[in-house]
């Protein structure tokens, strides 16, 4: 297993995984990451100082991503956890944590304090899988996200090492 930022190359593929995933869910939906613009440019979008967007690879097939993004409207020391989607042969295995941590590890790199981020509870596997690593849900969304969709907000208070 390797995990490694995105390349050009990895577009398409990750942007099949992320509206296939919420297509499985019936989450392809306005106000969540189907119709957001940067879905199929990804690797541009995560070009940007402080954020990141890592790819689990296996025998040269992606399996899923996670990134980190300092989504406008955050507090100054506060960054985002976006665009986590796994392909549906892969979930259940690890992977999802493994980017997770990496994400986590990219934003304490960073001199972040906090990382936010937003799902939906169809998507219970996941919000169990952030809570395990320490994400606490909040009563209310923060910055400027555009998911309106999206009902569950969480915060992991990032410790220090």
């Amino acid at each position: 297993m390797n995990i490694r930022l995105i390349s050009p190359a990895d577009n398409l593929v990750m942007a099949g995984i992320l509206r296939k995933s919420l297509e499985e869910f019936g989450l392809n939906i306005p106000g969540t990451a189907y119709f957001d613009e940067s879905t199929d440019r990804l690797f541009e979008s995560f070009q940007l100082k402080n954020s990141a967007y890592f790819v689990a690879e296996e025998n040269g097939e992606i399996l899923g991503g996670a990134g980190i993004y300092p989504t406008e409207g955050l507090p100054e020391d506060t960054v985002e956890l976006v665009k986590m989607y796994m392909s549906a042969s892969s979930r259940g295995k690890g992977i999802g944590k493994m980017l997770m941590l990496k994400c986590i590890e990219f934003a304490k790199s960073s001199n972040f304090k906090n990382i936010y981020l937003e799902t939906m509870p169809e998507l219970y596997a996941a919000v169990s899988a952030y809570e395990k690593l320490g994400f606490k849900s909040m009563n209310k969304p923060l910055g400027n996200t555009g998911h309106f969709s999206c009902t569950i907000w969480m915060l992991n208070e990032l410790k220090e090492e």
